[in-house]
C-alpha cells in the first residue's frame, strides 16, 4: 500500500449539545461575539428541547468516523481519525492537543460542509488555526481537503434518496421538489461560490433521479430582519407551491450530509407542520449519512491528498474545487452573521 504524507485525519464538524444542561452554553459559544438579543437565543433552545435538548449530530458523527475508519482500514490510507468540533466537546483546541500528545505531525482535515462559503469552509480553516496556535508549537499542521458539493460519491447517493422519495409519493417526476439549504447572508453569498455551488449539486442530483421540476430554497435564517439573506425561504415556497395548486411536495437536504437538527427541526417539524396546515403531502428525501458510496467518497477525498493522485473525481460543468484555497476565498461577511449553522 502506497506511503501517505499525511500520519492522521481530523474529522471537523459543528458540534452540538448532549443534554439539556449543554443546550445555552453550546449556543452560547455559536453566538460568542455577535450581537443576538437574549430571547433569540432562547428561541433557538427551544428547538434542542424539542428533542430532549440533544443535538442529533454527535451521534450521526460517530456513526461516520467509525464507518470511515472501517473503509480506511480496508482501503488505505490506514490512519487514526480524530474528532475535533467548532462549538462544543470534542473542541477542536482539545483534540489537536491529543493529537500533538500522540505525535501526529499532519493531518488532512474532513470537513461535514460540502459547499464553500465563509460560514462553511474558511471559518473552520480560521478554527483549526486558532485551536493550532492554542496547543503551541507541537500542534500537527493541519490540511482541508477540498469540497464535495460534485462529486460522485454524494450526488450518487443523494439521487437515489431523492428517487426514493418521489416513488414513496407514486405520482411521477412532474412531483414538485425543492432542494433545500442553510440560508446564509447575502454578503457572504456574493463572495463566494456557494449558491452556484449549490445550484450545480441540485442540478445534477435531480438529473439523475430524472426530476425536471425542481427549485432551490434556504432554511434556518437567524440573522436580524434588517441583514438580508439568501430566499426564499422553504415554508414561504412551500406556500407558493400550495397556492399554485400543488397538494404534494418533497423535500432534498442537499447541503446537509446528516439528519442534524437543522434537518430534524426546520424541515421534520416545521416544514411538516406548514404542510400539514396546508393540507399537502410531503416525503423528505433522506440525507447521505453513512451510506457506503459516500463513506468511499470521503476516503477517496483523503486518498487523493495522502497519495498526491492525479485524478479529481467531479460531475457537471464546475471542475473539482481547489485543495488549497486562495487567500480571499470565502472572506467574512460584511456583518457580523448569527449562524446557527451545523456544517
Amino acid at each position: 500500500m502506497q506511503s501517505s504524507c499525511y500520519d492522521a485525519v481530523l474529522f471537523v464538524s459543528f458540534g452540538g449539545p448532549d443534554g439539556p444542561d449543554d443546550v445555552l452554553p453550546f449556543l452560547e459559544n455559536v453566538l460568542r461575539g455577535r450581537n443576538v438579543p437574549r430571547e433569540r437565543l432562547l428561541e433557538v433552545s427551544e428547538h434542542y428541547h424539542h428533542f430532549g435538548g440533544k443535538s442529533p449530530i454527535n451521534d450521526q458523527n460517530r456513526e461516520l468516523i467509525e464507518a470511515l475508519r472501517a473503509e480506511l482500514k480496508q482501503s488505505g490510507p490506514d490512519l487514526p481519525v480524530y474528532w475535533g468540533n467548532r462549538n462544543w466537546h470534542p473542541l477542536l483546541t482539545d483534540t489537536l492537543r491529543e493529537m500533538a500528545e500522540a505525535g501526529v505531525k499532519r493531518a488532512i482535515a474532513f470537513v461535514t460542509s460540502g459547499f464553500s462559503c465563509y460560514s462553511g469552509c474558511r471559518q473552520y480553516r480560521e478554527n483549526i488555526a486558532a485551536a493550532r496556535e492554542a496547543v503551541g508549537p507541537a500542534a500537527p499542521e493541519v490540511d482541508k481537503i477540498r469540497v464535495f458539493f460534485n462529486h460522485p460519491g454524494f450526488v450518487g447517493p443523494m439521487a437515489r434518496n431523492l428517487t426514493a422519495a418521489i416513488e414513496s409519493i407514486g405520482r411521477g417526476i412532474q412531483i414538485p421538489v425543492l432542494f433545500t439549504a442553510h440560508s446564509i447572508p447575502l454578503s457572504m453569498a456574493e463572495s463566494s461560490r456557494y449558491c452556484s455551488q449549490l445550484e450545480e449539486a441540485s442540478r445534477l442530483v435531480a438529473e439523475q433521479a430524472g426530476t425536471p421540476n425542481w427549485k432551490l430554497v434556504f432554511q434556518s435564517r437567524s440573522g436580524p430582519p434588517s441583514q438580508p439573506w439568501l430566499e426564499p425561504d422553504i415554508c414561504e415556497a412551500i406556500r407558493d407551491l400550495h397556492a399554485g395548486g400543488c397538494r404534494e411536495v418533497v423535500i432534498a437536504p442537499i447541503g446537509f450530509i446528516s439528519d442534524h437538527m437543522e434537518v430534524k427541526f426546520d424541515l421534520d417539524t416545521e416544514a411538516a407542520d406548514v404542510c400539514q396546515e396546508l393540507g399537502m403531502r410531503m416525503v423528505r428525501a433522506a440525507t447521505v449519512g453513512t451510506e457506503p458510496e459516500f463513506v468511499r467518497a470521503v476516503r477517496d477525498l483523503i486518498a487523493e491528498r495522502a497519495w498526491g493522485l492525479a485524478e479529481r473525481p467531479a460531475l457537471g460543468q464546475l471542475p473539482a474545487s481547489h485543495d488549497v484555497c486562495p487567500l480571499d476565498c470565502c472572506p467574512a461577511p460584511q456583518r457580523p452573521a448569527a449562524s446557527t449553522r451545523p456544517g
